[in-house]
């Protein structure tokens, strides 16, 4: 198995694609349908054209190609990490950064990316049969994150001036700025329990990161089953999806 060219990103060595031939690029390679740079953040892509190149490196069985819940693309992200390290690629993944969705940050990593393909990219790969080898899966491509948005309280019809006494009018105006008052102190404090949840979610998805690390180390090995137990623990209907689940089941006993 031939080691691969390193490449340094700079400004001097990287080629300007578009983002559009980018996403074109990564279709025509893996036979795919993606429509924006954001979707590659589920890393299942990098995985298989990695694996395109160096089929020994990647274990095809461990990629979940539907993957659709942030850990998913992590633990995706984490196969691409130790091919990197298996094949010595010297290319730091900011994995934190990519599952995220965000626009920026995928496509300065879909930039190198392409560099790094097309630069080790022997033309021997021609015959490779993307779509079987990832036995018809991820077709589709994974929904990006969409912005939350809020919308505007609607406002009640107020009746004409002709048809209501000043007293009646004086007093509907007033329980419509009341009203508007209540509205708008309950968008606030929705807005302040989203920025709460987002904080101790960060929280939590950096236990299990920090887990994840060290699952392999039988030092920590019984204190880290134990957190994960707990983080992964669901109430009921805030389980995973019964088709998800079955998945992978599935996949655990074919990698075993």
């Amino acid at each position: 198995m031939a080691m691969p060219i390193n490449v340094t990103s700079t400004s001097n060595n990287m080629d300007t694609l578009s983002r559009n031939e980018l996403i074109q690029f990564v279709n025509e390679c893996l036979v795919l349908n993606y429509t924006k740079v954001e979707q590659m953040c589920s890393g299942s892509a990098y995985c298989q054209m990695l694996h395109k190149l160096w089929p020994r490196a990647v274990p095809v069985k461990k990629i979940k190609f539907n993957a659709k819940l942030e850990h998913d693309y992590i633990a995706n992200w984490k196969v691409l990490q130790d091919a990197f390290k298996k094949l010595h690629i010297e290319k730091e993944i900011p994995i934190q950064r990519l599952v995220k969705g965000r626009f920026q940050d995928n496509f300065e990593f879909l930039q190198w990316f392409y560099k790094f393909f097309t630069i080790n990219d022997s033309g021997e790969t021609d015959e490779y049969d993307a779509v079987a080898v990832r036995g018809g899966q991820g077709g589709a491509a994974p929904a990006a994150r969409a912005p939350m948005t809020k919308r505007a309280p609607a406002k009640k019809p107020t009746p004409s001036a002709a048809a209501v006494s000043p007293v009646k009018k004086s007093k509907s105006t007033e329980n419509i700025k009341m009203l508007e008052n209540q509205v708008s102190e309950l968008l606030l404090a929705i807005e302040g329990l989203e920025r709460e949840r987002d904080f101790y979610f960060q929280k939590l998805r950096d236990i299990e990161v920090i887990c994840q690390d060290k699952a392999g180390d039988e030092t920590f090995s019984g204190f880290v089953d134990q957190i994960m137990e707990i983080l992964y623990a669901v109430e009921d209907g805030f389980g995973p999806a019964e088709g998800e689940e079955e998945a992978e089941e599935e996949e655990e006993q074919e990698v075993y």
